[in-house]
Order: C-alpha cells, then structure tokens, then sequence
C-alpha cells in the first residue's frame, strides 16, 4: 500500500482531482475490446503507447487488471492479484511506465459492484472471502445476493454476491486499494455497473483515492416505443446527470443518451440531434463537461455487439463527438482493427479538433437537422456537417479541414 499522503501524487504534487475536468481538453482511448485477454494485451498495447501518444490521447482505459473468474475481468476475486488474462504483473508495471514516459494517462477499470467468493458462509452460499487480501465475510455481500449485508443501494448484478458498500469496513477497504492502484500508476478511474450502487459512495471513492479523472458507467436503456427510438430522451439523460450530482459532481459518466440518438440519426434522421430546445440531444447538450461521448465499447459492439453502431456510418459518428463538446472516446476496434485508412482519418479529426481547440464547454450553434443533413458551428472556429445532403459555411474564412464518406469539416 502507498504510504504517501493521498492529497498528493507520486510526484509529491498536490492533486486537484476537478482540474481536468475544468480544463475540458480530454480525448480518450477504450484500450480494449472483448476478445483482448487472448492475445497478450499489455505487451501489444505497450507497442501501441508511441502512436496513442502521437495521436493526441490523453487517457486510456484498459480492461480489469485484476485477477478474475471470467478472463475478460468482470468478475474479480482477488482484487490485489495483478496477474490477469490479460499479462502478467511484470508487463502491466511495464505498460504503466512507458505510458507515464509519453504522458499518455491510465485508467483503471473499477470493478467493485460485486465480488466472486472464496468459500461458503450462510446459506451454504459462496458469500466470504477467506484467504486473499480484503477477507471479508457475509456482511459484506448484501442481503439481496444471498449475505449478511443490508439490502442494495442499487440494481443488482445477478448470479455473483453484490458488494454491500454501506458497510464503513468495505468503503475503507475499497479506498485503500484505489489509493494501491493510484500508487501502482494508474490515474484515472473508470467505474463499472455504476448502477449497482448509490453514487455517493462513489464519492467518498474519488474523494478517497484522488483520480486524476473519473467516469462512470451508468447505462440503462433508451426510451423506446416498440421499436422506435422516441424523439425525447431528456427522461434518460435526467437519469444519468442524477447520478452524475450524486458523485458530488467530481465523475464525468458516459453519454449513453448521445450514443442511442447518434446511431438513429445517422440512419437519415438527422433530425433526431437537435432537441426542442435546439441544443444537443444527449447529455451533452445539458452538461458537456460531464458527458463522454462514444459510439461503442467492449459491450455494444466487438464480439458481444449488444447495441452496435452501424457499421457504415462510424466516420459520421467520430466527425460528430470528435467536433462537439463533451469529452470524445475512441473504440480501440475502430482505432487499429478497421485498418490504416480509419486511423488515419480520426487522427485527422483530433488534430482538428486541438488545432481549434475545441473542448468540453465549446459552444455550439446547430444550423441544420434535417432528414438526410445536420450542420453546426462549435467554438466559431469549427463547422462540419454528416449526412449526404450538401451543406457549406457561407464566407470565404472557411477552408475544408477533413472531408470523408457523408462527413466534412470547416475551419477558419
């Protein structure tokens, strides 16, 4: 365990964990999909740190680094074990220098809505963890998941024990081991199965461990009717910004709202991405600073696919979050596993992006959301435009930055 005050980094510098979050200037990397454990992943991304770098990422997530059940990660036991499916300790340590060498950020998967095991406890029920580092018994699975614990502040994960994380024992426990990883070189935190528990926890977590940044995964579904998407979604963003006050403010969570409306839209209902108010749909069109926008990750898309962006559509999908406020994330799979060419053109569209500096809070001015057109301007310096109806910024200030397949961007 760290010994050092944790109002300071391993550098002994004061850590202000809102200070990202104010500068806005976060564009980050998903450093893996959900087939990454087979193919000896931190030694393969330590190859990669040079060009995450080069491409301008500030931060990148990677998957659970912990000992787990399942070998994707999700299922942790040992939460101390850093040997995983996907490398070993050595190599994780080694992952984490380089990318502190490029000042490329690592964000650690936080997985502590629920807990495999080690033996049985009441109920004949595999609800203590005997013999590993945070031993602890049946009080600290909630009484929904078959412990001693009070019941959940949260939804359930089903079919493994649910953390209790009212219980101070297992808070004080859990903010140590973040505080472990923080001195192990991880900076950033990622929160898994947000929904499993309350977000005041989360809170006392960040308080705790000091990220440098945090996100949560707060996914819940769309309002649909039948299969429709409905056209309002401010019901499901409400839901999400909820949770993003629970946390104090301090963790930004993922823009599933955006997500949903953008994988419609791009569909010739551009319509769909002004709201009645004439602002962006999602969250970030109420809270950008607190919005990471994304098209897909390990589970929407890869191999699991449970809610995938359409495929032809995904450069449309990157000119749209790379040029808007909120914090962008990039999919590993489209970043390296779609070839050169789609590489290439979302390095362009960051270079544009820093180039304008466009952040978080950039203004943004929609021109058009018509069926087969959506236009705007961000930050006065920026106007692009998705959709195959033909659009241009009038004035002879603007000259065309990055064009592709139903995408351009102007700058001035």
């Amino acid at each position: 365990m760290s010994n050092q005050n944790n109002n300071y980094d391993e550098n002994n510098q004061q850590v202000d964990i809102g200070a990202i979050l104010r500068k806005g200037r976060e564009i980050l990397l998903q450093g893996f999909n959900w087939e990454s454990h087979k193919h000896n992943w931190w030694r393969n991304l330590e190859q990669k740190v040079p060009d995450l770098a080069k491409s301008g990422f500030t931060s990148v997530w990677l998957p659970p680094a912990t000992h787990s059940f399942s070998p994707e990660g999700y299922l942790p036991q040992n939460l101390n074990d850093l040997n995983s499916s996907y490398g070993s300790e050595h190599l994780l340590k080694q992952l984490l220098q380089k990318m502190k060498q490029y000042k490329v950020r690592a964000m650690a998967d936080i997985v502590i809505n629920h807990r495999v095991g080690t033996s049985k406890g009441h109920n004949g029920m595999y609800n203590r963890y005997d013999g590993i580092p945070l031993s602890w018994d049946e009080r600290a699975v909630t009484s929904c998941t078959g412990g001693l614990g009070s019941k959940s502040t949260g939804d359930n994960f089903n079919g493994v024990p649910n953390i209790d994380h009212s219980q101070h024992f297992v808070r004080n426990d859990l903010i140590k081991w973040m505080q472990w990883l923080r001195s192990v070189g991880f900076q950033d935190f990622r929160f898994d199965f947000a929904r499993g528990y309350s977000p005041k926890y989360v809170k006392e977590y960040i308080e705790g461990a000091k990220p440098l940044f945090s996100v949560g995964e707060y996914w819940d579904s769309c309002n649909y009717h039948g299969h429709e998407l409905d056209y309002n979604q401010d019901s499901h963003r409400q839901r999400i910004i909820n949770w993003i006050d629970g946390t104090g403010q301090l963790s930004a969570t993922f823009d599933f709202t955006t997500k949903g409306i953008l994988q419609e839209a791009v569909k010739g209902q551009f319509w769909r991405l002004r709201d009645a108010q004439g602002k962006p749909p999602g969250v970030m069109g109420w809270w950008p600073s607190r919005a990471v926008t994304f098209l897909d990750n390990h589970d929407t898309g890869s191999t699991q696919a449970h809610w995938p962006f359409p495929r032809n559509n995904v450069m449309e999908g990157y000119a749209y979050i790379l040029t808007h406020p909120g914090i962008p994330a990039v999919f590993y799979d489209h970043f390296y596993d779609w070839g050169n060419s789609t590489h290439d053109k979302i390095v362009k569209l960051i270079d544009i992006r820093k180039s304008q500096d466009i952040h978080s809070r950039s203004s943004i001015q929609i021109l058009e959301a018509q069926p087969n057109l959506y236009s705007a301007m961000i930050g006065e310096k920026l106007c692009m435009k998705i959709g195959d109806g033909s659009w241009c910024p009038s004035g002879r200030e603007w000259t065309l930055a990055t064009s592709g397949h139903q995408y351009a961007v102007w700058q001035k």
